[in-house]
């Protein structure tokens, strides 16, 4: 069993929620909190055991398996572990095309080198 003793946002993954939540407040600002709740509750919950996050499924198919998600329905949390930090790496809404979306975060490096913690 993996002992996590932190948990810490990249500024991707701080960028992609705060895009969520600013989308859905135009129309709604009780969805948009309660939307923000949802991702942040599941990802600081007390049971937060890493690994009974599926790989992600269009990385798995490259052969990258270090990343792997949470679902908060309709939203994808992507993270990675390394010793006792889970790194939260970027938030997609499972309604977009997530392989291209991967494909403009790795390029732009985003995910592999912007991290900071919460």
């Amino acid at each position: 069993m993996i002992k996590i003793n932190k948990v810490k946002w990249t500024s991707n993954a701080k960028e992609d929620l705060l895009n969520i939540v600013d989308y859905i407040k135009k129309d709604s600002l009780n969805a948009a909190r309660k939307v923000y709740e949802q991702i942040k509750e599941k990802v600081q919950s007390s049971n937060f055991f890493p690994l009974r996050g599926r790989v992600v499924p269009e990385l798995l198919k490259e052969g990258i398996t270090i990343y792997r998600e949470l679902i908060a329905q309709p939203y994808r949390i992507m993270y990675k572990i390394e010793n006792d930090t889970v790194y939260i790496m970027a938030i997609f809404d499972s309604r977009q095309n997530v392989e291209e979306l991967l494909l403009q975060k790795l390029l732009r490096g985003n995910m592999l080198t912007k991290q900071s913690s919460q």
